[in-house]
């Protein structure tokens, strides 16, 4: 066989291994997306941290049932909406539920469908559903007046609160370690790929953002692993304002705002300043 013969082969190979990948990443991408582990299992509740609070069995109009904690804080002078990021389920964020409940705000905080015990099958238009039928129980259900909730993205869960946030009169908006869109982190990981185009998501932070009109309150690190510190960076830019970034410190994984006083303390003093005062 002729050199170049055996150099159009190769090539041919390599055509046909890249097709399938590229195949083979439209198909698999749920599972690149979201992450459900201990699909039942509740690691542990606000009951453990000695902080009360009520199992919601949230109904979403597509039939659908969202495992849910409302959180209730004494006296509280706002209400958070906290959606959270794509791996695990809401018993793995006590963290943030201590927080928000020593700031004097109450949470709500949902397992999305195909998370904890929720029912059914993430997808990108059950997410938002979810968030819906969430700010559907804070203010109908529990009577809280939209200025005074806050909706809490945390990295996928800032698309979905940003996306809530163009359809909703929310009195702020908190993204942490959020990303831009899907196809953005797509080319990140994927650069030889055109990602744009294979996409079947978008979850598009940034877009969403040129409607918001409440505060919006960023905060991203640098060693994010993840998402780029970039990223960050783009959302606040985009944000309307009165706006605040706050630089964490650490990875996607391990930089929560709970984790540092000074960055509790700036989160607080962002929501007590821009939220009316409790009637």
């Amino acid at each position: 066989m002729s050199p170049m013969r055996m150099f159009f082969g190769l090539g041919i190979m390599v055509a046909i291994a890249y097709i399938v990948f590229a195949v083979g990443i439209f198909f698999v991408q749920p599972n690149l997306v979201y992450y459900p582990e201990y699909k039942r299992d509740i690691t542990g509740t606000p009951d453990d941290v000695g902080i009360a609070y009520e199992t919601v069995e949230l109904a979403t109009d597509d039939g659908e049932t969202l495992h849910s904690w409302f959180v209730p804080a004494p006296d509280a002078t706002a209400t958070v909406l906290f959606f959270h990021g794509n791996a695990g389920n809401l018993s793995h964020r006590m963290g943030y539920l201590s927080m928000f409940y020593r700031l004097g705000y109450n949470t709500f905080i949902i397992d999305y469908r195909g998370y904890g015990q929720s029912s059914g099958v993430p997808s990108e238009s059950g997410t938002y559903r979810d968030a819906q039928a969430a700010w559907q129980y804070v203010t109908v259900k529990k009577g809280i007046a939209p200025s005074s909730i806050v909706l809490f993205g945390e990295s996928l869960g800032g698309a979905v609160a940003a996306w809530l946030a163009t359809r909703k009169e929310p009195g702020l908006l908190v993204l942490a370690s959020a990303f831009t869109s899907v196809p953005a982190m797509g080319a990140k990981l994927y650069p030889f790929l055109p990602v744009r185009l294979l996409s079947r998501f978008d979850y598009d932070t940034l877009e969403y953002l040129q409607s918001v009109t409440c505060p919006v309150f960023v905060a991203h690190s640098p060693q994010d692993e993840i998402v780029p510190f970039t990223q960050g960076q783009a959302l606040y830019e985009a944000a309307p304002g009165p706006k605040q970034f706050l630089e964490l410190q650490g990875g996607h994984n391990n930089g929560f705002i709970y984790m540092q006083e000074d960055w509790v303390k700036a989160l607080g003093d962002f929501i007590d300043g821009n939220l009316p005062p409790p009637a």
